[in-house]
């Protein structure tokens, strides 16, 4: 099998889908992704670092744009092969697995490092692996540890599915295990023990009355959240348990750091009786949209009608770029409440309409 990156972004689309890419498995894909920009792109030095595929001009261009997109997806549920339907309005769709998160965005950015001959910014393409699972995985951080001057820009574009919006910076995210204990006894003998799940009542109060703040950076408005995603606790059904935990995910605005963020969860629950560990934290990214490289993307939405901009919800790997001191946005075609979903699809006019704006942001035209 063979990409054909000068095909239309849609039919490419739907030949990516069709390479199941499930998270660790993504050899398949690089190594086609490779193939394709070594014989049909032109003045693109190419690199492989495992089954991350990278590619870069170097025109001397007075500024650098980055577009990457991660190659894995979840894992299949019945929805590869693509498909293509007809929604009620009559437009065409396309289904499948990645169709929106975010096979469409590479799709895009394939296409384009094809087809543009004169850009107006020095390019590099970064196709990446393991974004859907642990850290731990993530290609992109292993350039940013490996090769990190491959991640030297003006601005960096993520394909993430954004409905053809510019989604601004995104949210910091904290996990934490709140644990309480108590004294195991028979349950027949309640009063003999201190049932450690009884003790998580005050915890899950809090949280039942905790009021999100939300907040407005560069126009872009990011509402927080603080949530329990995890109970456990119990040992038998006739034993008074001595050992219980709630876990909570704090989604946080950019402009807290993530010991700001701690300090605060930390506040909410101050006075209970428990343990505080915190499990996993990432910070978030400020919009940058005042850079100038932003602004003429910006500019290059707005004349094609775009959505526009607004607050990126939930973490993305646009905040390893930001903590390099990068803008960066996500921007691509897709709907993001319908990805990793069974029936994730994609509205071809949105690949169609996000090629254009990069197009015209890309050549200055």
């Amino acid at each position: 099998m063979n990409l054909d990156l000068s095909a239309d972004p849609i039919a490419l689309t739907a030949a990516l889908v069709d390479i199941p890419s499930v998270s660790l498995d993504e050899q398949a894909i690089a190594d086609l992704v490779e193939r394709a920009l070594r014989e049909q792109t032109t003045g693109f030095e190419v690199l492989r670092h495992g089954n991350v595929v990278l590619a870069r001009t170097n025109r001397g261009l007075p500024t650098r744009v980055i577009l990457a997109g991660h190659l894995d997806t979840v894992p299949i549920a019945d929805n590869v092969p693509s498909r293509f339907e007809q929604d009620a309005a009559g437009e065409q769709v396309l289904y499948g697995c990645g169709t929106v998160d975010m096979k469409s965005g590479d799709a895009v950015f394939l296409h384009l490092a094809a087809t543009i001959a004169d850009p107006v910014h020095d390019l590099t393409l970064i196709f990446y692996d393991g974004e859907e699972i642990a850290a731990k995985y993530n290609g992109l951080g292993h350039i940013e540890r490996d090769l990190p001057e491959w991640l030297a820009g003006d601005l960096a574009v993520l394909g993430e599915p954004s409905g053809g919006w510019i989604e601004a910076g995104c949210q910091g995210t904290l996990r934490a295990r709140l644990s309480t204990t108590g004294v195991r006894a028979h349950s027949a003998r309640a009063w003999k023990g201190d049932n450690a799940i009884h003790r998580l009542a005050p915890i899950l109060a809090r949280l039942a009355e905790y009021q999100a703040r939300e907040v407005d950076i560069d126009g872009c408005v990011y509402r927080e959240g603080l949530s329990a995603v995890g109970v456990s606790g119990g040992v038998a059904g006739n034993v008074i348990p001595d050992a219980a935990e709630v876990v909570v995910n704090f989604r946080f605005a950019p402009d807290r750091s993530v010991e700001q963020a701690i300090e605060h969860v930390r506040e909410v629950f101050d006075g209970l009786e428990l343990d505080f560990e915190v499990t996993d934290s990432a910070p978030g990214a400020l919009p940058g949209l005042t850079a100038p490289a932003a602004k003429g993307l910006i500019d290059s939405v707005n004349s094609h009608g775009g959505g526009g901009i607004r607050a990126k919800y939930g973490w993305t790997d646009v905040s390893r770029f930001a903590a390099r001191g990068i803008p960066a946005v996500n921007f691509g075609p897709g709907d993001p409440n319908l990805a990793h979903k069974r029936d994730e699809h994609c509205p071809t006019a949105q690949i169609t309409a996000v090629t254009a704006m990069l197009r015209t942001y890309l050549t200055g035209s």
